[in-house]
């Protein structure tokens, strides 16, 4: 089955040219297009894509409204959003990720990048860069807002030893294959780890993983540059 794409940017020619780019692909195709945040939800209810390609900023209702009513649905639990935006890091994006998003692309993403990315976050992983990942925590998600935060203190308490090991390993950015190098042992066993760590803490996805991790004090921000 080809990964299920629902386009949202209010801007016509930007997703006319991810259209073309992403339904030019055999494992991928574009199942409809929304200009504003309400049409996108309404949408996503309708199709259930894999993955919802989200401008954050629509007329209307956002992309970041519709990103947490997406994340919030439980029958839309399969759907996965990418967030697209001007900027690589801004409060919204920590806003979109705190809501459940998977990850977040620059609008001037190679068009190779786009489409690994989509394959990315639709297989259940999170696009997130090492160093926008460190930008993003030390900015805005080590320190929440009380009604923002996921991870308090004792989050941690059903995980084992090994999983708390991963789950930090994840947080400072380091892929599963290099998480299985420093631990000496298989990537497989790194993602039932991760996989784990997800379900007991009721994480949606790799990304709110990270952000728990930090909110929790499992791993602590450094101090900016």
């Amino acid at each position: 089955m080809p990964i299920r794409v629902l386009l949202a940017d209010d801007q016509a020619l930007l997703r006319a040219t991810f259209r073309i780019l992403i339904d030019s692909c055999d494992d991928m195709e574009v199942v409809d297009e929304a200009t504003h945040g309400t049409e996108t939800v309404d949408l996503a209810r309708v199709h259930r894509p894999d993955v919802v390609l989200m401008d954050i900023r629509m007329p209307g209702t956002d992309g970041l409204s519709a990103t947490t009513t997406i994340c919030a649905d439980p029958e839309l639990s399969g759907t996965r959003v990418l967030i697209l935006t001007t900027f690589e890091i801004d409060e919204y994006v920590a806003r979109a990720l705190r809501a459940g998003a998977s990850g977040f692309l620059g609008k001037d993403v190679s068009a190779d990048a786009l489409l690994d990315g989509i394959r990315t976050v639709a297989s259940g992983e999170s696009l997130l860069s090492p160093v926008a990942t460190r930008t993003l925590i030390t900015r805005f998600l080590s320190t929440p807002a009380p009604s923002a935060r996921l991870g308090p203190p004792d989050a941690l308490s059903a995980l084992t030893t090994r999983e708390r090991e991963v789950m930090a390993l994840a947080a400072e950015g380091h892929s599963n294959d290099e998480i299985a190098g420093k631990l000496v042992v298989s990537p497989l066993t790194v993602r039932t780890h991760v996989h784990r760590a997800m379900t007991k803490l009721g994480a949606r996805d790799r990304a709110q993983l990270v952000v728990i991790a930090y909110q929790s004090g499992l791993v602590r921000a450094a101090p900016p540059n």
